[in-house]
């Protein structure tokens, strides 16, 4: 079976054909195709990590949905002082379905920062 590393949102990730992957926050609509950066691709023989090879590979996925993440609660306090501050954060998030993992000629990428939409 083969499989990559890929780069998304400044985090790496390891991906195989058919996994779903939850990533920070893309600015891709729901049911667009994107092909991510890939850093590593292994297959039963060998693995390729340099940059002229990693060109021939393309790994493509599907946005699935957009999500919102668990809350984190944060409580900062003093003692003795009367001083408590309490706020929390839910990430925004995006799943991917990871339509394929192959080599292949070069296509245009679309670069997952992680921002926006």
């Amino acid at each position: 079976m083969s499989y990559a590393i890929v780069r998304v949102g400044g985090k790496q990730y390891r991906v195989e054909e058919g996994d779903s992957i939850v990533v920070d926050r893309l600015s891709a609509n729901e049911g667009d195709t994107v092909d991510l950066e890939p850093l590593l691709f292994a297959d039963d023989s060998d693995a390729v990590f340099e940059a002229a090879e990693l060109d021939k590979v393309q790994v493509r996925a599907t946005v699935s949905g957009h999500e919102r993440g668990k809350k984190i609660h944060v409580l900062k306090f003093k003692p003795k002082r009367g001083y408590k501050r309490r706020y929390g954060h839910r990430a925004d998030l995006t799943r991917l379905e990871i339509a394929s993992v192959r080599t292949g000629a070069r296509a245009s990428r679309t670069k997952g920062d992680g921002n926006g939409a």
